[in-house]
C-alpha cells in the first residue's frame, strides 16, 4: 500500500553477516566493534550507525587467522570508538585484551587500530602497543579542540589534561611512536583564545599529521541549531592558521627519519611503472 516500515527497536548484531572488501592483498581491515554511544554535538555518527556492539573475541581472531593463511601481512582493527570494545559484553572485555590477542596470531606481521577516543583510551592501550611486537606505533586520537571549555560543550567527555596525559603515556613508553589526529576549528561559541589554546595543545604534542576541518552545522546534531555559529570568514582563517602549524610540525617529525633504514610494507605497484611501488612504513 506504499507505507514504509521501520524498526522501532534496536537489533543486535550477534555476527556480521556480510563480506568486508578488501582492495589490498596485504593489508585489511577487520570490524571489532559496530555503532557509538557517544553523543558529541556536531556528529551525526550514532544516529545512522545505532548503539554500540562488540563482537566475540573468538570471531575477531578467527577473522584475523583466516587473513593470514590468505597472505595478509597487516590488519587494521576498525571501531567509531573502539577503546569502547567489550563494555557492552557479559563479562566485560578490555580492548587493550584485545590487542594483545589479535596480536598474537602467528604469522601476523603488522596491527593497527582507529579511531580512539581520549575519554575511553586507557593507559593499558599504550602498554599493549608497547609490549605487542607486531602493533605498529602509530596512534591515532582526535583531540577536537585544545580548551577543556569547547570540549565541554562539544560533549566530548574529556578534557585538555586528560588527553595530554595519554600523550606523556605514549612519548614515555614509545618515544618514537607517531601522532595523529582530528580537530575542528570555529565550532559554535569558541572565541579566539579558545582558538589558541588548540595551537598550544598542538605544539606542545607535535603531531605527526591532523586532519583539519572548520566546524560545518549537519542536520539533526545539536550544534546546528545554537544561535552562537561563528562567521565563515573567521572560521576559514582559523583553519589556515591551523593548517600552517600542521605542516610545520610534519615536516619537523618526517625530519627525524632522514638517514635511517625502516621496513616498507609495499601495498600497491605502478601498473604504468612496476619498478614504483606504494607502501607504508611502521609510523606511517
Amino acid at each position: 500500500n506504499g507505507n514504509k516500515v521501520v524498526a522501532t527497536e534496536g537489533s543486535h548484531i550477534m555476527e556480521d553477516s556480510s563480506k568486508p572488501r578488501r582492495n589490498s592483498k596485504v593489508a585489511a581491515w577487520v570490524n571489532v566493534i559496530y555503532g557509538c554511544n557517544e553523543r558529541c554535538a556536531f556528529c551525526i555518527v550514532p544516529t545512522t550507525r545505532g548503539v554500540e556492539q562488540s563482537r566475540p573475541v573468538e570471531s575477531i581472531v578467527q577473522e584475523v587467522e583466516e587473513l593470514v593463511s590468505q597472505g595478509y601481512k597487516e590488519v587494521t582493527l576498525l571501531g567509531q570508538n573502539i577503546d569502547a570494545y567489550g563494555r557492552d559484553m557479559i563479562p566485560k572485555r578490555k580492548f587493550s585484551d584485545l590487542l594483545r590477542i589479535v596480536g598474537s596470531v602467528p604469522g601476523l606481521e603488522r596491527l593497527r587500530f582507529v579511531t580512539s577516543h581520549p575519554r575511553y583510551m586507557s593507559l593499558g592501550v599504550v602498554d599493549a602497543v608497547a609490549e605487542t611486537p607486531a602493533a605498529c606505533e602509530s596512534f591515532h586520537i582526535p583531540f577536537q579542540s585544545g580548551s577543556t571549555e569547547v570540549l565541554s560543550r562539544m560533549g566530548r567527555g574529556h578534557t585538555r589534561e586528560k588527553y595530554l596525559h595519554i600523550v606523556d603515556r605514549i612519548r614515555s613508553r614509545i618515544p618514537d611512536a607517531s601522532i595523529t589526529a582530528d580537530v575542528i576549528v570555529g565550532f559554535p561559541g569558541e572565541t579566539e583564545e579558545q582558538f589558541q589554546e588548540t595551537l598550544t595543545l598542538m605544539k606542545e604534542v607535535k603531531f605527526d599529521t591532523v586532519n583539519t576541518a572548520a566546524y560545518s552545522p549537519r542536520p539533526n546534531t545539536p550544534a546546528a541549531n545554537w544561535e552562537d555559529q561563528i562567521p565563515e570568514d573567521v572560521k576559514q582563517d582559523r583553519l589556515q592558521r591551523i593548517n600552517v602549524l600542521v605542516k610545520e610540525h610534519a615536516k619537523e617529525r618526517r625530519a627525524r627519519m632522514v638517514g635511517r633504514t625502516v621496513e616498507v610494507l609495499v601495498e600497491e605497484r605502478n601498473v604504468r611503472k612496476p619498478t614504483q611501488v606504494m607502501g607504508r612504513t611502521r609510523h606511517g
